[in-house]
């Protein structure tokens, strides 16, 4: 399979033309990788075997945390905390420097969440996540019934636990503008990227940003943007790269469905990918953003 679908030129620019490697395989569906810039380590989750694992620049690989209570999206917050979304417990977790848990959200007005998906952390702290409903069934969750009769998209700041909106089917990746003020949001279940506008005191509206096609199978899931803003996203396929105006500029083509990446090594031009089984690791030429 070529690494490469291109549909614009310009993907030249912003990703290399070269093999997709195999860094280690042997999961059963891979999720949530984040790369510490210090300790120079990805973390990633394995969703159904309830296990989080630690990749070290070297190439050691180890458990981080065993149960995880099926883990799916982590991000790094600015003191270099992980942050976790756990879908059995329906939590967003933050671990602090002597390994233990702090629960930051679980509940909105009395209620379960669904179970939080991906997270990401802005400049100033304040935390967005995702809160879709695919925790709450087999085989990347707890079956149980909801609490909630809609999926959020919610913020976690200042002002305590805010829904963003509830426009949403399956609100699965996600992702800020550089500046801050815009947050783009998968919905794998309408099959296209949203792009909200913040304001304190919550959104100021949304537009559909892209809509993903093309062979393959996958679903908008994973969100990133790198440091000259070209966004990518899993979809059909692969992970599809667009320019910061929404073109779309190609898709690096990866050979099991695709769910989640993120940009890692000290020069951060290697995209490490999770790939259901395996995970790959794919060389760019604009790097992307570290977490702190």
């Amino acid at each position: 399979m070529p690494a490469l679908e291109v549909r614009d030129p310009r993907l030249h620019e912003v990703v290399a033309d070269d093999p997709l490697r195999r860094v280690v395989t042997g999961f059963r569906f891979l999720e949530g990788p984040v790369w510490h810039p210090v300790e120079r380590s990805l973390v990633f989750s394995d969703i159904p075997a309830a296990r989080m694992w630690r990749l070290s620049a070297g190439g050691a690989l180890s458990v981080l945390r065993d149960p995880s209570h099926m883990a799916n999206g982590n991000a790094y917050d600015r003191q270099g905390r992980l942050l976790t979304c756990e879908h059995a417990t329906s939590r967003v977790v933050r671990q602090e420097a002597d390994g233990s848990l702090v629960t930051l959200a679980d509940r909105f007005q009395g209620r379960e969440l669904n179970s939080p998906n991906d997270v990401v952390v802005a400049g100033d702290g304040t935390i967005y996540f995702t809160d879709p409903a695919y925790g709450r069934a087999a085989p990347y969750g707890v079956p149980r019934s909801r609490e909630l009769p809609f999926c959020g998209v919610y913020r976690l700041g200042a002002h305590g636990l805010e829904l963003l909106t509830d426009d949403v089917e399956g609100p699965n990746g996600l992702c800020l503008s550089h500046d801050e003020r815009h947050l783009f949001v998968a919905d794998t279940e309408r099959m296209h990227i949203r792009r909200f506008a913040l304001t304190e005191s919550g959104v100021a509206g949304s537009a559909v940003w892209a809509r993903l096609s093309g062979p393959g199978t996958g679903e908008p899931d994973g969100l990133k943007i790198d440091s000259a803003g070209n966004l990518f996203s899993c979809g059909p396929g692969g992970i599809h790269v667009f320019d910061p105006a929404g073109s779309a500029l190609g898709v690096i083509r990866v050979p099991e469905v695709t769910a989640n990446f993120t940009w890692g090594d000290d020069d951060m031009r290697t995209l490490y990918i999770c790939a259901s089984t395996t995970l790959h690791r794919f060389r760019t030429r604009v790097p992307g953003i570290r977490a702190f």
